[in-house]
């Protein structure tokens, strides 16, 4: 495993040296390595090369298309030193890179046509998103020594040259996604912005932030102070596996949570990265944190504590009119502070026991005319969908929410690969789906094999499993078929206390993910992106992620 990295990184430092070397007159071999694949890539004869007379145009007075010009150039500037001024377009555009946004041009929405020559580059698109894209693509042409934070010593000489090349691209789906669970191990600001630009880079576009637990409650609701003042909190965590027995735990207290200011900086940072972030606050179940904070929430009224250790326990919001009251409560300050169409509610892993011994719970069934408690979570989750609907939002939740019926209006997160019912239920009734199984798209599952790995959960996804995943079952019909939104990759942090750890399960399967998502099945192929790799995980390294060294031949 050692010798494997070391190799590796030999190759990507070579490709680094490679590029910084190269004389302008190598130019016309420069490498297409960009991730995720685009939809058509014809090469031309040469590249543009940047100098110190270069300019970046806009041909729009919309602000967001002159942020995005002057982000890439940005950029540029720092590791160059060009100065790369924004000027006005030249009626016949030379040694200039251009960013145009025609509403008119027959150019998907999220989608961007890109034209490098020796003369100048052109970025065009009828969309902002699809001009942020293409600056993504621009930006990956280069060569790695961009992703520097500052200048390269002076007596570093590097061509910044872009290849050659006319491309036309789309994405292939609307939701891109990737999860992180900052329930179990919370994640600072600083680092969730970071895990946004790796994202925007790789045209990922949703950000699924789950944000309550068992284990912590980490938004701030200004109504229900004690959800942070108690349930972000817990007096310590399990140490090693939960399979070992007896369980251990450190006794250090341990918690976090995000104030609502955080929350807005987070949401507009990754609003400027074509990101919609997707807020999940659970219910039912995984509520523990909740319950310690208020226990009239729970079926006993008995205190309870925020857990220590993982899997999945038994106390469960009890469905009476106050708790009704306390999740519309929440969710009120959730829709404030989240402009995002969906908002996730979990539904996931939710114990009936609470409710089969609870008076309360059975009164509602009685009343309601339910059959049992399935129907009740059906109940639940069909509630908070009438309140989310009337506020214009759409409800999302994990497989589990189609227990006792599922609400034709409701998305469906499809995780539990094993059982197909959810999923086939969905698609016979017409419900939007994303995907994210967890044999293929869970990044806390093993890379390889456990003895040479940093300890998780299970399970063994490699990066060749990420890549080969296609979102649209086999079994789905074509009109089924249009009812997959899109997939995304989920990160369960119970062994990922730190950024570091997460981005070492992330990366690069998340750029596997991207391909995934972004590029049509005609135009994957895992020789092909084995050789885009090397530069694409050069990219990682200079901006200092840690990612895991791919197994490669």
């Amino acid at each position: 495993m050692i010798a494997r990295a070391v190799r590796l990184r030999n190759r990507l430092g070579a490709v680094a040296l490679a590029l910084l070397a190269m004389p302008a007159l190598a130019q016309d071999t420069l490498p297409v390595a960009v991730v995720p694949q685009p939809a058509s890539v014809e090469r031309l004869d040469g590249a543009f090369v940047l100098d110190a007379t270069t300019t970046v145009a806009v041909t729009t007075d919309d602000p967001e298309v002159r942020r995005i010009a002057e982000t890439w150039a940005a950029r540029v500037r720092l590791a160059s030193a060009l100065a790369l001024p924004l000027a006005e377009v030249d009626v016949e555009p030379e040694n200039q890179v251009v960013f145009h946004l025609d509403p008119e041009a027959a150019i998907e929405d999220e989608g961007y046509a890109l034209t490098v020559t020796r003369e100048g580059v052109l970025v065009k698109a009828a969309s902002e998103a699809g001009l942020f894209y293409g600056a993504q693509t621009l930006r990956q042409l280069l060569p790695p020594a961009v992703e520097r934070g500052g200048a390269l010593p002076a007596e570093t000489e590097v061509a910044w040259a872009i290849p050659a090349v006319r491309i036309e691209d789309a994405p292939r789906f609307g939701w891109r996604g990737l999860h992180l669970d900052v329930g179990r191990h919370f994640q600072p600001v600083a680092f969730v912005k970071r895990y946004l630009d790796l994202m925007a880079l790789h045209k990922l576009n949703r950000f699924h932030w789950h944000l309550t637990e068992d284990q912590g409650w980490r938004i701030e609701i200004e109504r229900y102070p004690r959800l942070t003042e108690v349930g972000a909190w817990r007096d310590g965590t399990l140490v090693g596996s939960y399979r070992n027995e007896p369980h251990a735990y450190d006794g250090v207290r341990y918690g976090g949570y995000y104030t609502q200011d955080e929350i807005r900086e987070v949401v507009a940072y990754a609003a400027e990265r074509h990101i919609t972030v997707v807020p999940e606050i659970e219910m039912p179940g995984h509520a523990s944190a909740a319950i310690a904070a208020y226990p009239e929430l729970g079926c006993s009224g008995e205190p309870v504590e925020v857990v220590q250790g993982w899997g999945v326990f038994e106390d469960i919001f009890c469905p009476t009119e106050a708790t009704f009251t306390f999740l519309e409560n929440v969710l009120t300050e959730v829709l404030d502070l989240f402009p995002g169409e969906h908002v996730h509610i979990g539904g996931d892993e939710a114990p009936k026991g609470a409710w089969e011994r609870s008076a309360a719970a059975q009164e509602v069934i009685r009343r309601e005319g339910l059959a049992d408690e399935h129907e009740l979570q059906s109940y639940v989750v069909r509630r908070i969908e009438r309140f989310l609907s009337e506020r214009g939002r759409r409800l999302v939740g994990w497989d589990e929410i189609v227990e006792g019926g599922l609400s034709p209006t409701a998305t469906l997160m499809y995780w539990r690969s094993w059982d197909e019912a959810p999923l086939r239920q969905a698609a016979a009734q017409g419900n939007d789906i994303v995907m994210t199984p967890n044999h293929t798209l869970y990044f806390d599952h093993y890379q390889a094999d456990p003895a040479s790995e940093p300890l998780a959960i299970g399970g063994l996804t490699t990066l060749q499993d990420v890549y080969a995943y296609e979102p649209v079952p086999a079994f789905f019909s074509e009109g089924q078929a249009a009812s997959i939104l899109g997939a995304q990759g989920n990160v369960w942090t119970e062994y990922l206390p730190e950024p570091h750890d997460v981005e070492y399960m992330v990366w690069p399967r998340a750029l596997a993910l991207a391909e995934a998502v972004w590029s049509e099945p005609a135009r994957r192929d895992w020789v092909d992106f084995q050789d885009r790799l090397p530069t694409a995980l050069d990219r990682l390294r200079i901006l200092g992620v840690n990612y895991r060294p791919p197994d490669l031949p």
